[in-house]
């Protein structure tokens, strides 16, 4: 089960519990974020659906985190002329953890992520031992 979404003028092939590097969206650390503009998808039986099937698909997903991309460097050179210039660019993005995908009547969600035990105790408990 996929689908094909577009965020940010770039095309994506997603699936329930993908993560995704889509750009800056408004939303916040754990806001749920609808994808409307759905290009194809994909059912269990491995066929493909486009044009009005994909119309009334929607992709939701949950926002994991924000930050910035590595640096780019953009180096302008101009020989014999003594001209060299060096410009520094970091995309801005938004984690999003693509939590369902329904259309046709189905829905596939992503299973639950689990929650991290401790599995040592803490130091100061075993002092007080």
């Amino acid at each position: 089960m996929y689908a094909v979404i577009r965020a940010g003028g770039k095309q994506y092939r997603v699936a329930p519990g993908d993560v995704v590097k889509v750009e800056k969206l408004p939303a916040g650390r754990g806001e749920t974020v609808q994808f409307d503009e759905v290009l194809a998808v994909s059912g269990d039986d491995g066929k493909v659906g486009a044009g009005k099937e994909a119309k009334d698909a929607k992709v939701s997903g949950q926002v994991v985190e924000e930050g910035r991309a590595d640096k780019i460097l953009v180096f302008h050179f101009k020989r014999k002329k003594q001209y060299k210039k060096i410009q520094g660019h970091r995309q801005p993005y938004t984690a999003v953890r693509i939590t369902e995908i329904a259309f046709g009547g189905q829905s596939f969600t992503a299973p639950a992520l689990h929650k991290k035990t401790r599995t040592t105790p803490p130091a100061d408990a075993e002092a007080t031992q």
